[in-house]
């Protein structure tokens, strides 16, 4: 019996890795002799370096980049190698460098917090020649449409006195020229995906500071303020480039990045579980499987919106596979997931317990999920032949 494990970390608890660890270990107390592969998986959020590192065999490369508030902060990325046995990709997450949780509550402030430190990151895998990249958008403190990124690969963002803009997303209402001369030229031999599972505009009610940015620090007037800079900066982007991206689904990711990765890195929005069960290998994995096991912390009704377990599933669905969905918990509407091609679900906490208490016992209690699901494929096996 083949299977595959390719579940997404159970946050706060265990990274991707350590929860397909915990499942084979289940498995194995019942089928020893298991044909067992673990692919740990993401969605482009947090854990994504992690996932593609323990998945592909790659490394984590850390270095010093420009923190959100502009000063200098540990950041890091994954490099990461191609199931193909091609060129290795970089695996960026843009919340290791540009992330809300680099910025204590009291100093968030979407004005002038930079993306610059994202930009750094891509130029270092440049330099190490990495021309594959993947990259996580979620979890930014940001809301400058990406313009400290462009600025760290040689964009130039310029006022009426031809001067640079400062950080942050409030110096957009004073862009008056766009000049990517000096756009490193390595970026156009790249490719880029971004990993991105909302739908936000740019700007507008659903844009990215009116959805965004009161989690980032953004009063109502502030965020008001930051829509009309985006608002500006989108149309100078299409005056100078040609490119009208304003209204672009998705381009209001991660403080608006997304739309600049579009339009200046030449990067393809794509659903995150997407990529990484393209760039692990997850189809070619799964063809000759005999059953699919998956998961993630919690299991409900959203979890059909781009997670990783329906995403997981789909891939499987595609060849017919069976589909086992294990959480830290199940959501009451859990079952909504039964139409997106999990067949079932199970929970591994099974006992009352505190959130602390299931945090600290979630590999024992994967573990024994794992068992008993395996005990009862088991009799379902012998049932079958009676």
């Amino acid at each position: 019996m083949k299977v595959v494990i390719a579940p997404d970390s159970f946050k706060e608890s265990l990274s991707a890795l350590q929860v397909a660890e915990a499942i084979e270990a289940g498995l194995r107390e019942v089928f020893p002799d298991a044909d067992i592969v673990k692919l740990p998986v993401a969605d482009g959020g947090e854990g994504t370096v992690q996932a593609m590192i323990d998945a592909t065999g790659g490394r984590r490369v850390e270095l010093e980049a420009t923190g959100p508030l502009g000063e200098a902060a540990q950041a890091f990325y994954g490099l990461a190698t191609a199931p193909d046995g091609g060129a290795p990709l970089a695996v960026i997450e843009m919340a290791a460098a540009s992330g809300l949780e680099m910025v204590p509550p009291g100093r968030r402030n979407p004005l002038t917090a930079t993306s610059r430190g994202t930009g750094e990151l891509i130029l270092h895998a440049l330099d190490a020649g990495v021309r594959r990249f993947v990259l996580g958008v979620g979890g930014s403190a940001t809301n400058d449409g990406g313009a400290g990124m462009l600025q760290a690969l040689g964009v130039r963002l310029l006022d009426d006195a031809g001067m640079e803009l400062g950080p942050g997303g409030a110096p957009l209402a004073r862009l008056a020229r766009i000049d990517v001369a000096g756009l490193d030229p390595r970026v156009r031999d790249s490719v880029f995906d971004i990993a991105c599972d909302v739908s936000n505009p740019l700007v507008g009610p659903n844009g990215a500071s009116a959805i965004f940015g009161p989690q980032k620090g953004a009063t109502p007037d502030m965020v008001a303020q930051l829509d009309a800079c985006l608002a500006h900066y989108g149309q100078l982007i299409a005056r100078d480039l040609g490119k009208d991206i304003a209204a672009m689904p998705g381009a209001g990711a991660g403080g608006g990045i997304a739309a600049a990765m579009v339009v200046f890195l030449g990067g393809r929005l794509r659903p995150g579980i997407e990529i990484i069960a393209e760039a692990v290998g997850l189809e070619r994995a799964v063809r000759d499987a005999d059953l699919v096991i998956t998961g993630e912390g919690r299991i409900d009704g959203q979890s059909v919106s781009g997670k990783t377990p329906v995403g997981v599933a789909r891939v499987a669905k595609r060849h017919g596979k069976p589909v086992i969905g294990i959480g830290g918990g199940l959501g009451v509407d859990a079952g909504a997931v039964h139409a997106h091609g999990i067949d079932a679900v199970f929970a591994a906490v099974c006992r009352p317990c505190t959130v602390e208490e299931a945090l600290a016992q979630a590999h024992d209690n994967l573990r024994a999920a794992a068992r008993n699901i395996a005990q009862a494929l088991r009799l379902g096996g012998e049932l079958a032949r009676r």
